[in-house]
């Protein structure tokens, strides 16, 4: 028994070794790489269906119930951009919080069974704002070169991902986490062909993730585009985008060129379900079918592709991004929606022919199941809402500008340049008026002045609106003489509308960057009040003041402010008369119960241009009277039971009821187009 009980403890140890031996060569085998031009995982060959997904644009509350209409979608794979600014808002001040956790994000994309491409930057594009390059890089001297081998944006560059790559490392697919691809940059042939940055960027990739990590590039589908942006040297792979409905397989096989032999899995990384939308525009669509023959074109012959957008979210706040045409002046604002005519809808809906179609092509395809289709997330229809003016913008201009976050110069100073990063920013100065009108010139102006003129001796409530200067348009306004018996105050309220994402033009400061003529004669001493929004439920709580605060100090300053007034403006603008000054509008609606919290819409029809929060949390810009975008998504997790504020700061001129709608249809376009 002695011996039978020893060989039984022995077998069993030998089980055991085995057994730990299988797993330990299990976890050593959970592997992603490219051979024979095909992606392997695990092993066997693995075809990519992804879609991005954006954490930064859907309320946290929301990130599952996406993921997951993504999954039901028959997508494997999530991918998402890394905004730098959203991370870094100040320079060594770290934000991995809400909005922000992408650790979270990524961990629940593994708990729902997705994998994950991870685009780090530094520069995502992405119609976000500047590109998510953090706004304080523009106040670095000398000016820094962006998205190069300045050697200062490299220090930063190293610092921001010395911070976010170690968070990554663990959540790399070969240590047991859903990251199976890290992308380099983004559409850097498009931009430029300064390699030294792209080697430099890999070297600090390797140092962090390891050489086990497919790291990976994406450019235009064309020559010189993958001439510039392509590092196959440096192991990397190179993914093409290129516009749908385009043959892929000429791209596939120009793609090859640019891999190792062998590494050149086809790869669509950007493949377009839709199409962004600036203000003025039409509202941007494109075709259910044809999108879903143009996929099946890639997937039913084994090529690999990433929806962009799967679902695209909101741009809430001052995030969005710009696009700029021929030159930087012909500058053109996203809208705050971010819905891209993607599958799933900005509010997550799917039953819509574009979804079906897609998950239709995916599962003849790829065989994948046929899960069940999603509910469509219930909405309310809270009904009108009314709004009282509670405050003018120069009645309360202490209460939003601290004196010690302004400024006094010679000359205007840019926005970046008194850490005024998104928002709005007041410039003040004084002239003589003795002609009968005035030509005032603001050659370049980022991105929209409004223009206000006052007697100096007079209390500055109720300034006379003069006119406004758009980036895109007039750089001149001809203002009246006033009569003071003293000197007359100029005030320009500007708008910071969003940075440029794409193209040569990304250095894109904020404010007055020019000299400020009157009649050919430069002004100069000017104040600066930059203006900040950080508790608007205590609107009706603030004492009305006279004057202009002193500025003493020139410091930082924060978040937002907006400005404007009447709506003479341009073709945009009917001829009728408008408030004289922008004004903040409060209104209230009641929940009854947390079970009657519902997403829904504000509708803003009758309204002109503006922001608007719902219980201090900035829902984003409206501008019905340029379109196409009239309703504001308001998701259900920023609700509550009982009472709920709506703060509207409008810079032309209210809806004539003082009212708003909170309603369930979402399409609601607006505009001189509509």
């Amino acid at each position: 028994m002695a011996s039978g009980g020893a060989f039984h403890n022995l077998l069993l140890a030998v089980l055991l070794c085995l057994a730990l031996t299988s797993w330990v060569g299990g976890e050593a085998s959970r592997r992603f790489w490219i051979e024979n031009d095909t992606f392997m995982k695990d092993g066997a060959p693995f075809q990519i269906v992804g879609g991005d997904v954006h954490y930064f644009r859907i309320v946290p509350e929301y990130w599952k119930d996406r993921l997951l209409r993504a999954k039901a979608l028959g997508l494997n794979t999530i991918q998402t951009y890394v905004p730098w600014n959203l991370h870094e808002p100040e320079p060594q001040s770290w934000d991995f919080k809400g909005f922000a956790d992408l650790e979270s994000y990524l961990r629940l994309a593994q708990e729902l069974g997705m994998l994950v491409m991870l685009r780090v930057g530094p520069y995502i594009c992405g119609e976000w704002d500047l590109g998510g390059l953090p706004p304080w890089l523009l106040t670095v001297e000398p000016s820094l070169k962006l998205r190069s081998s300045d050697s200062t944006y490299l220090s930063l560059v190293g610092r921001w991902w010395g911070v976010l790559l170690p968070k990554v490392a663990p959540l790399l697919y070969s240590n047991g986490g859903p990251i199976i691809m890290v992308q380099i940059e983004n559409e850097f042939g498009s931009f430029g062909d300064d390699k030294n940055y792209l080697h430099y960027l890999v070297q600090l990739a390797r140092r962090y993730l390891g050489n086990d990590i497919v790291l990976y590039t994406t450019d235009g589908g064309a020559m010189g585009n993958l001439k510039n942006g392509s590092i196959s040297q440096d192991d990397v792979f190179a993914a093409v985008d290129f516009e749908t409905g385009s043959n892929p397989w000429p791209i596939f096989r120009l793609q090859k060129k640019f891999n190792l032999p062998g590494k050149s899995a086809p790869l669509s990384s950007e493949f377009y379900t839709g199409w962004l939308t600036h203000w003025g525009e039409s509202m941007a669509t494109t075709d259910a079918t044809s999108t879903a023959k143009a996929l099946k074109t890639i997937l039913c012959h084994n090529g690999s592709a990433v929806l962009y957008m799967a679902h695209g979210g909101t741009n809430f706040g001052f995030y969005n991004g710009a696009n700029t045409g021929q030159d930087e002046f012909d500058y053109k604002p996203d809208l705050t929606s971010y819905d891209y005519d993607a599958p799933i809808k900005e509010h997550g809906d799917v039953h819509n022919s574009k979804y079906k179609a897609l998950r239709r092509v995916i599962h003849e395809c790829t065989g994948s199941p046929l899960r069940p289709l999603p509910s469509d997330i219930e909405k309310a229809n809270y009904g009108l809402v009314k709004l009282q003016k509670v405050a003018s913008l120069f009645d309360i201009i202490d209460n939003i500008s601290d004196p010690l976050k302004g400024a006094v110069s010679e000359h205007p100073l840019s926005m970046e340049q008194i850490g005024q990063m998104f928002g709005f920013l007041l410039y003040m100065s004084e002239y003589q008026g003795k002609l009968p009108s005035s030509i005032l010139s603001i050659p370049k102006v980022h991105d929209r002045a409004q223009v206000f003129l006052s007697c100096s001796t007079d209390s500055v409530r109720n300034p006379r609106y003069a006119g406004v200067i758009e980036r895109w348009s007039s750089k001149t306004l001809e203002i009246p003489n006033l009569g003071c018996s003293s000197n007359t105050s100029l005030y320009i309220l500007v708008e910071n509308m969003g940075r440029t994402n794409y193209g040569p033009y990304i250095f894109d400061r904020k404010g007055i960057l020019s000299p400020i003529q009157l009649d050919g004669i430069t002004l100069c001493h000017w104040k600066m009040y930059p203006l900040t929004f950080s508790s608007l439920d205590n609107l009706p709580k603030l004492q009305l003041v006279t004057q202009m605060p002193d500025i003493r100090a020139s410091k930082e300053s924060v978040i937002h402010g907006h400005s404007e007034k009447k709506l003479q403006e341009s073709l945009f603008y009917s001829n009728e008369s408008a408030s004289a000054e922008p004004e903040f509008y409060e209104g209230h609606f009641h929940i009854d119960s947390e079970s009657e919290i519902k997403d829904t819409f504000i509708l803003f029809r009758g309204w002109n241009k503006g922001v608007a929060f719902v219980n201090n949390f900035n829902i984003g810009r409206f501008w019905p009277a340029r379109g196409p975008q009239c309703a504001l998504y308001v998701p259900a997790p920023i609700l509550r039971p009982g009472d709920n504020i709506i703060v509207i700061f409008e810079l032309h001129g209210p809806n004539p009821e003082l009212t708003v709608n909170l309603v369930t249809d979402p399409d609601f376009t607006c505009g001189p187009k509509q």
